[in-house]
């Protein structure tokens, strides 16, 4: 059985690639992937996700991402993501090593990169770390402080 998370990457994956109109249909393409749940769950997963229905013409909708537009948005979604799935920051001079649970790592990185910041030269993530490289050593002390805030 999937972990909550891990069910959650597997509905992002789908959402990404399918085109799903219903909770049904991403109930039926878990099912198709081997995870068995329910329609409530799916339901729950949607909300907590913030999945957002997009309209495809003639009545039709999809299931997607929300996107992150207003900087607001991406501060809210780094905090969430950084509480539930980031585990550890570590620095060494100008990058830092985010340590998350498995499976998480890129979708944190997204949304760091989503803050286009001028102390963030880039990130790097696999499948539970993540480097961020700041430009300076400076910026780097100052992230470590940063990050080690969203994450309580």
């Amino acid at each position: 059985m999937l972990s909550k998370e891990q069910r959650h990457k597997r509905i992002e994956d789908i959402v990404s690639r399918e085109f799903v109109q219903t909770q049904a249909e991403l109930v039926e393409h878990l099912e198709r992937d081997g995870v068995m749940v329910t329609q409530a769950t799916v339901s729950r997963d949607i909300t907590e996700m913030r999945l957002v229905r997009l309209p495809m013409g003639k009545g039709r909708h999809r299931y997607a991402l929300a996107p992150l537009s207003l900087a607001s948005d991406v501060m809210d979604e780094l905090k969430m993501r950084f509480k539930q799935f980031v585990h550890d920051v570590d620095r060494g001079e100008n990058i830092l090593v985010l340590k998350t649970t498995d499976g998480h790592a890129i979708g944190v990185a997204y949304v760091l990169d989503r803050l286009f910041r001028d102390d963030i030269v880039g990130t790097l993530a696999g499948q539970d770390t993540i480097f961020v490289t700041a430009r300076t050593v400076l910026a780097a002390t100052a992230l470590l402080e940063e990050f080690t805030e969203l994450m309580m």
